[in-house]
């Protein structure tokens, strides 16, 4: 049994913190000046270390001879999701910089989530302040190598999610943020194992000895039921202004200041992701509650309490489905949860594939192949699974057409969720005469230029900023020799304030008067009969005039659209990393110099070459629908 130092925390929240720190940590954390921005959940210096997932691949990888495999087994499915990539995404580094430049050494919290295989290795701090820790330069590897022991660009990885659990080794309760999770770092005590020599293997599933098709693993496991509920995502999907451990007294990184200017205490909510799945109908204790009403009129999709990962590692359709070569094609049919992780993200799969996909594969695995599963599942959750969008005209005139738009959120939580900078969604509302021209336009976007012109338009999105001691500023003047330019402002990490959230809310969304999750800038109404919850849709309403001698009818079509990366966001990152070169930054670093990634460039000037290269984040047409006026 390990040793483990308790320090149990209290703060805003409605459970204590309980960090637990190893003895390796604890030493390294001592002498003047201490700053610890990871210091709760497990801690390095594992006493078994994680696996890499190559070690995962040759069982659960799949074979050239079968295949499904590649569409429905937990490896083939997960490679190249932007879970596995999460320390290798150019976007992700760009951002860290400006994060460090804004708190020196904060860089830390932000690549714990993204590589636990760097962070349990001891490779993203030291708590002495060397900056190379903060700023990635200890990882072990390189961005373009594969999943093995010495790699720490491996992201989120097998191991580290099945060997999580709830509670901490004391019975410590699960903090639902930051990532602060508790890694089961003793012998597997599954009585049914006759030899156990490492921690278990933590899955769903408990057949073995009713399944002969399936067979018992060759490896510790044990069944797990916290691996299926919403709360495993929430762990890392609720993102806070760090709690910060400097020399024994701990504080928040920033804390919210509200729309009138007063320090709520409550840490800034950067994301809220876990949180808004869990005001909705959605989550299943809300269902336990009998709150769920008309739920599944308004939404036929919707069934009675729909977790995590329900939606985002959907059951396999196919009747071969197997987890392990092992296995007998089939012995998983209807029950294997794929691992694809799937998100809205197509554009940065698409830039690792073009960079790493040909040197990731090995063997058999085709990674480019991954990437383009990958890509292929984003579009489909996009395009059929996320939103409608409905165009009625109300009222027709010979000068004019009223029109109004709805859009409905069929996700679990707001729409668009997640990451916050630069992502975006907006209405794009076409009218065309009979002759093919074009009389009006709104949400119109350039894509040469990547602009859009926002005037008029309709976008949803979250703009935190900080707070001046008037308003909560989200953008600065920048004198360009006639005037000056207007540029928004991406903070992620000195943010203490929100400016605008107008993202739609999932159906029965009781988060509306939570100063964590509110809408900001817009007001939704509650649902018929249901006080308390918020609609699922918002209404836009158009003008648009009718030139005299327009030939007609005149159709309107209005098409929802998704970006990951605004062309501001990504001219910020580019302006304000200011390091020469990767290798400039990290040239005290023993895995230096190299030649792949930003090595010699800096992190947001090689994001901005890629932008070029690859289509500048493309906007995604999600839904889109027409009407047309009478003759």
């Amino acid at each position: 049994m390990r040793i483990f130092l308790i320090l149990t925390l209290f703060s805003t929240f409605s459970v204590a913190e309980i960090s637990t720190i190893s003895p390796h940590k604890s030493s390294i954390l001592s002498g003047p000046s201490v700053t610890d921005f990871t210091p709760h959940g497990t801690q390095p210096d594992l006493m078994f270390d994680l696996e890499p997932a190559d070690s995962c691949s040759t069982c659960h990888g799949g074979a050239p001879s079968a295949p499904d495999d590649a569409d429905n087994m937990p490896f083939s499915t997960w490679a190249g999701s932007m879970m596995a990539n999460a320390t290798r995404d150019p976007l992700f580094w760009a951002a860290v910089d400006i994060a460090n430049q804004d708190i020196p050494g904060v860089g830390d919290f932000c690549i714990r989530c993204h590589t636990p295989m760097g962070f349990y290795n001891g490779h993203t701090k030291d708590g002495t302040g060397n900056m190379d820790y903060a700023n990635g330069c200890e990882l072990s590897g390189t961005v373009n190598s594969s999943e093995s022991k010495l790699n720490d660009y491996q992201g989120v990885n097998c191991h580290f999610c099945h060997r999580q659990d709830q509670n901490g080794p004391n019975d410590e309760p699960q903090m639902m943020q930051n990532s602060n999770v508790w890694i089961d770092d003793e012998v597997c005590d599954n009585p049914e194992l006759n030899n156990p020599f490492g921690p278990c293997r933590k899955g769903p599933y408990k057949d073995y000895a009713t399944n002969p098709d399936v067979g018992e693993p060759p490896h510790e496991w044990e069944q797990s039921n916290f691996i299926t509920k919403g709360e495993f995502c929430g762990s890392c999907h609720n993102v806070t202004s760090p709690q910060v451990l400097t020399n024994g007294v701990l504080s928040y990184a920033k804390t919210l200041i509200d729309s009138q200017g007063n320090d709520t205490g409550i840490p800034m909510p950067i994301e809220r992701t876990f949180d808004e799945w869990k005001s909705s109908l959605f989550s299943d204790l809300i269902f336990q509650n009998g709150l769920g009403g008309d739920a599944i009129t308004e939404l036929p999709n919707l069934s009675v309490g729909q977790t995590c990962q329900d939606c985002h590692m959907p059951k396999s359709e196919s009747l071969d489905a197997r987890a392990c070569v092992f296995n007998a094609p089939g012995a998983r049919a209807g029950t294997l949860n794929k691992h694809d992780l799937t998100g809205g993200n197509t554009w940065v799969p698409m830039i690792l594939k073009g960079l790493y996909g040909v040197d990731l594969s090995t063997g058999n695995f085709d990674r480019s192949a991954a990437f383009d599963y990958t890509i292929a599942s984003a579009m489909d959750m996009l395009q059929n699974k996320s939103a409608l969008i409905e165009t009625n005209i109300q009222s027709t005139t010979p000068t004019h057409i009223d029109v109004d738009v709805k859009v409905t959120n069929l996700t679990g939580h707001k729409l668009p969720t997640g990451y916050l900078e630069g992502r975006r969604m907006w209405i794009n509302v076409v009218a065309i005469d009979n002759n093919g021209a074009t009389i009006f336009e709104s949400g119109a976007y350039d894509t040469n230029t990547a602009v859009l012109t926002e005037a008029g338009t309709k976008v949803y999105e979250t703009s935190q900023g900080i707070w001046d001691g008037q308003t909560c500023v989200t953008t600065e003047e920048i004198p360009n020799g006639e005037g000056v330019t207007i540029r928004k402002l991406f903070h992620f990490v000195t943010n203490n304030c929100i400016a605008k959230d107008n993202r739609i809310p999932p159906l029965g969304f009781t988060g509306g008067t939570n100063i964590e999750m509110m809408p900001v800038g817009i007001s939704y109404p509650t649902r018929p009969g249901m006080p308390g919850q918020l609609v699922n849709y918002d209404i836009t309403s158009y003008n648009i005039p009718i030139p005299n001698g327009t030939p007609l009818p005149i159709t309107v079509t209005s098409t929802l659209k998704f970006q990951v990366a605004s062309k501001d966001y990504i001219d910020f990152l580019d302006s304000e990393s200011t390091t020469a070169s990767e290798n400039d930054l990290c040239v005290n670093s023993p895995t230096r110099p190299q030649t792949v990634g930003p090595a010699d460039q800096s992190r947001g000037a090689f994001m901005k070459s890629l932008w070029n290269t690859y289509g500048k984040s493309a906007p995604v047409d999600m839904v889109s629908s027409s009407t047309q006026t009478q003759n």
